[in-house]
């Protein structure tokens, strides 16, 4: 295998690699919880590739003509408004899950319920603006370092695109299976809503971790 089939191989594998990540994972978990439909949850993880690969062909394309380079504080302020995003998406999902009061043979009762969001909210929208928001972040600057190494321009959009292609079946493939349990317990409200909490719970805190570490561990602010 020459160095060019290597290189896209190695793209492939990062790109699906990129799916993987845990923010990513969390990310998109959140707002899959939101709707009921296995192929739709399989349709925004397909969204939130394009979203990702959309971002990564820009700056690719920067990187290839005029030899350009991220900053390495751009790299980190990238990570940290992942760190924001997930925040969001996290409260989002809290924010409509409420408990309300219910009396039954005289004993009151809390039950949890979630209240449903307008017709006109747009999931594709938010995903694919998720997937460009993490195309710089983690593994995805990686891939434009090794992008850096390539002999020709050609070599260099078609290997962006295979990483692009790995990262849209990674996530294909996570968003399916995150999907199934809230299918699965679509018409158990209680226990749907319990699971969409702890995706609301789980984003919310990854999202802080993710601040913390880029923001006082990493510097991003030293020197301001």
């Amino acid at each position: 295998m020459d160095l060019g089939w290597s290189i896209l191989v190695l793209g492939f594998m990062l790109g699906l690699k990129h799916a993987l990540d845990a923010d990513h994972v969390v990310a998109v978990s959140t707002i899959i919880s939101e709707n009921k439909d296995l192929k739709k949850s399989s349709l925004l993880g397909i969204i939130w590739g394009f979203g990702h690969t959309s971002t990564l062909l820009f700056v690719g394309v920067l990187v290839l003509l005029f030899k350009v380079s991220i900053p390495a504080r751009m790299a980190l302020f990238m990570e940290f408004l992942v760190g924001i995003i997930l925040i969001i998406l996290g409260l989002s999902v809290i924010s409509g899950i409420h408990f309300h009061p219910h009396s039954h043979s005289s004993k009151k009762h809390l039950h949890l319920h979630s209240h449903k969001l307008p017709k006109s909210h747009n999931h594709e929208h938010k995903t694919f603006i998720v997937g460009v928001i993490h195309g710089l972040a983690g593994s995805g600057a990686l891939m434009l370092i090794v992008l850096a190494t390539v002999e020709t321009i050609h070599l260099g959009i078609l290997y962006i695109l295979i990483f692009g292609l790995g990262s849209i079946l990674g996530m294909l493939l996570v968003s399916t299976l995150i999907g199934i349990p809230f299918v699965a317990t679509s018409n158990f409200e209680s226990l749907n809503i319990k699971i969409k909490a702890i995706a609301g719970i789980i984003s919310i805190f990854l999202g802080i971790s993710i601040i913390i570490e880029i923001g006082y561990f990493q510097g991003l602010f030293k020197g301001f």
